[in-house]
């Protein structure tokens, strides 16, 4: 059957549409963050731990801990920094963070109010950015929560670290604070107790003052 205009035309949209959608799923390897859902080796994983490595002048790389959702099974693996990792097309739900028992992780569901709640072992080094009120995106794979992904930085506020340098500015110089999720980040000098700031969420680093 020859293909009409309107036919040509309907085709190279949805072409179009499937090459931009292609090109959404493919993340580089340093935009993984803990708690997203990959497809590796056609298999599914979740992001349970990674870590942006730069060593010296050899080129970086991306060391990651993930789970086998079909196995249950953690492997690590060594993603160079351009490589070209797919994120797996679930469907995502936004979520807020509530609170925590000591076992238990509690979100809402913004949209109908539905609580739910996960454990440390599903949420993995995600559990470091988590602050009652944040909004995340819940992943759900044939109808069960497999990983939640997280805003590319968060606030949080340091509840503890050496007191600040009057007159310091930015420099090499940094020192290790403990922010009230329990990660600890090493920051600039001038930074204090109390204070909120900036942190990435893919590295786990500081960004600035919030």
């Amino acid at each position: 059957m020859p293909m009409t205009l309107l036919n040509w035309k309907t085709h190279a949209e949805l072409s179009k549409q499937r090459q931009i959608i292609e090109r959404f799923l493919m993340l580089t390897a340093t935009q993984l963050r803990p708690g997203m859902v990959i497809k590796f080796n056609n298999e599914l994983y979740s992001i349970f731990k990674m870590e942006h490595r730069t060593p010296g002048n050899l080129r970086g790389f991306v060391q990651v801990k993930m789970r086998n959702l079909r196995s249950g099974s953690q492997i690590e693996h060594r993603f160079s920094s351009e490589d070209r990792v797919e994120k797996a097309m679930l469907d995502e739900h936004e979520m807020e963070y509530l609170y925590d028992d000591g076992e238990y992780f509690y979100f809402m569901n913004t949209e109908n109010y539905e609580q739910m709640h996960f454990t440390r072992d599903l949420l993995g080094d995600a559990v470091n950015y988590l602050v009652p009120n944040l909004k995340v995106a819940v992943e759900f794979y044939e109808g069960k929560p497999i990983g939640v992904e997280l805003p590319p930085t968060v606030d949080l506020t340091v509840v503890e670290t050496e007191p600040g340098l009057k007159g310091a500015t930015v420099s090499n110089v940094t020192k290790p604070a403990k922010l009230e999720s329990g990660l600890v980040v090493q920051v600039p000098p001038f930074i204090n107790q109390g204070e909120k700031i900036r942190v990435s969420t893919a590295e786990g680093t500081y960004q600035e003052r919030a």
